[in-house]
């Protein structure tokens, strides 16, 4: 929500809520690489979702105007409320749900008994649950990370859809085949989340689960075949890193993958991926409807970065953190144990630096935190040379922790981009350790400098304890919304509550670290660095 990320303004622009109609897909004939059609189509969502956010056609609200307060609560209601089988199937039937923790008798294959069900199990979540978006009031828009609505920070009530089990569902269980498709990068935790999905659906009672290999490529390449699941199959692949499906990016285009998921009879798609590949789902999700097609897909969001918008975390962040501990430990080690010592770690955060500035709070052993939201000057008497310079006189050593995004501008432009249109990004850690074994070897001081890049070692693991909950939740209400009927929505986690959210609320931009929130402040006062500019 704009409005809260950026200054705040003498007037409320509201933004209308997207019609099902704005993201146009691509015509094959338009794309120049058919190979990149799916990433070209997300990018064209991306772009126009952003476009959307910044310029709007909606009456301007003036805050003087005393019914401002209730428009902004409408339209952040609109905006929020989640997409439903019902708003294009209009006579879409509802039958009692089949998922009752209470029975402890097998659903029989062919329900000759009805759907089971116990009115007095008090399990499920009602339709109007909703859960507090923002939870904290600021009084003052000078106030750490505050992030005000109105110039005197009005509170203003912000709710979003609770997640959980609905004791009406829309589809039959024997009816339904359903799939799971994990794409772009791996990450600590996908394992754990199929395990969920692929158990959950089976006490509502599927029998058709597969996983589509090797990300939306699989939809149509011909040499993948879908991979059948079971809780059988499912049953031990939570102790092992990666994905038991593959992974990757890039891929056919929306038309193509609906056309596959109808000729494969597949009325529900989990989708495990981060903002690009959410978009897909978006898109996937809006040509359904367009079909008028009784479909759900469910979102469940991947990203070691953090970064998604309005959630706690995601899944696979906790255990990059802590497994980044380890490099920051053996840093620390060669930095401590050399005539003046420096150890430079690296870790992962394109655009956002959650992982680089928890990880060195939990540590207590970084001396600088470098992160993409917050630039620096590396030269200078103020720069961050000049500080190790003074690190090595006051203390001996040093460790250094910079996130793979921050620093950019230091760095070579390039155009190049991965298959997932991502611009591929210059190594800021070995740039650093050869410019500041070049800066002591001018000033004529001895300096060892070692540098540590453990990337794909820490998102090639699996998932820690924290996270094996987090996913185990999150598989387990991406399965509950989509027998409910919600479609083109992800599952996460806000204020320690599990919510859903519209694909679109949460794809218009990365999150980031608030150089103004206590979080960042707790880093900096952990860290003693001054400002690099």
């Amino acid at each position: 929500m704009e409005a809260l990320s950026r200054p705040i303004k003498q007037t409320l622009v509201l933004r209308p809520r997207t019609s099902h109609s704005d993201h146009a897909l691509l015509p094959l004939r338009s794309l120049k690489n058919p190979k990149s059609n799916l990433t070209r189509t997300l990018r064209s969502v991306d772009a126009k979702a952003r476009t959307e956010k910044h310029v709007s056609t909606a009456a301007t609200i003036d805050y003087s105007d005393p019914g401002w307060k209730e428009k902004y609560q409408k339209e952040f209601e609109a905006r929020f409320s989640i997409p439903h089988i019902t708003d294009v199937i209009h006579d879409a039937v509802s039958y009692p749900s089949t998922f009752c923790l209470k029975m402890r008798t097998p659903l029989s294959p062919d329900f000759t008994n009805g759907y089971p069900t116990d009115e007095e199990w008090h399990g499920y979540i009602n339709n109007n649950d909703r859960v507090l978006l923002k939870v904290i009031h600021f009084s003052s828009p000078t106030s750490a990370g505050a992030q005000c609505i109105d110039p005197a920070c009005t509170w203003v009530e912000q709710w979003v859809h609770r997640a959980g089990p609905r004791e009406k569902i829309y589809f039959k269980p024997e009816e339904v085949k359903a799939a799971i498709v994990t794409c772009g990068g791996l990450c600590p935790g996908l394992n754990d989340v199929i395990r969920q999905i692929v158990i959950t659906l089976e006490i509502y009672g599927v029998k058709q689960i597969v996983g589509i290999p090797f990300g939306y490529r699989g939809f149509s390449d011909s040499s993948l075949a879908e991979m059948p699941l079971s809780r059988t199959v499912v049953q031990n692949i939570h102790l092992s890193g990666g994905s038991l499906l593959g992974v990757s990016r890039g891929g056919p285009t929306v038309t193509e993958i609906v056309d596959s998921m109808e000729k494969s009879g597949i009325n529900m798609l989990f989708v495990l991926g981060g903002n690009g590949t959410h978009a897909g789902a978006n898109a996937i999700h809006e040509e359904c409807r367009k079909r008028r097609l009784r479909v759900a897909v469910v979102g469940v969001p991947k990203t070691i970065d953090n970064d998604i918008l309005h959630m706690d975390k995601t899944f696979g962040f906790d255990t990059a953190v802590e497994e980044a501990q380890r490099a920051i430990y053996s840093a620390y080690i060669e930095a401590h144990s050399a005539y003046r010592g420096i150890g430079i770690v690296k870790l992962m955060g394109r655009s956002s630096g959650f992982i680089a500035m928890q990880a060195s709070l939990a540590s207590g052993q970084i001396d600088i935190c470098l992160i993409p939201e917050v630039p620096f000057n590396l030269h200078g008497p103020q720069g961050v040379l000049s500080h190790l310079k003074h690190l090595l006189e006051t203390k001996g050593s040093a460790v250094v922790c910079v996130a793979e995004g921050a620093g950019q501008d230091l760095l070579q432009k390039t155009n190049a981009t991965d298959a997932s249109g991502n611009v591929i990004l210059g190594d800021i850690g070995a740039y650093i350790q050869q410019e500041t074994k070049k800066f002591f070897k001018e000033v004529g001081v001895p300096a060892d400098v070692k540098y540590i890049d453990p990337t794909y070692m820490i998102r090639a693991g699996r998932a820690n304890a924290s996270d094996g909950i987090l996913c185990t939740v999150l598989g387990q209400n991406a399965v509950h919304g989509a027998f409910a009927g919600y479609s083109g929505i992800t599952v996460g986690i806000c204020n320690t509550h599990y919510v859903y959210f519209p694909i679109p609320e949460v794809i218009t931009e990365p999150k980031v670290v608030d150089p103004n929130s206590r979080m960042w402040h707790r880093c900096l006062t952990s860290t003693g660095q001054p400002d690099f500019i």
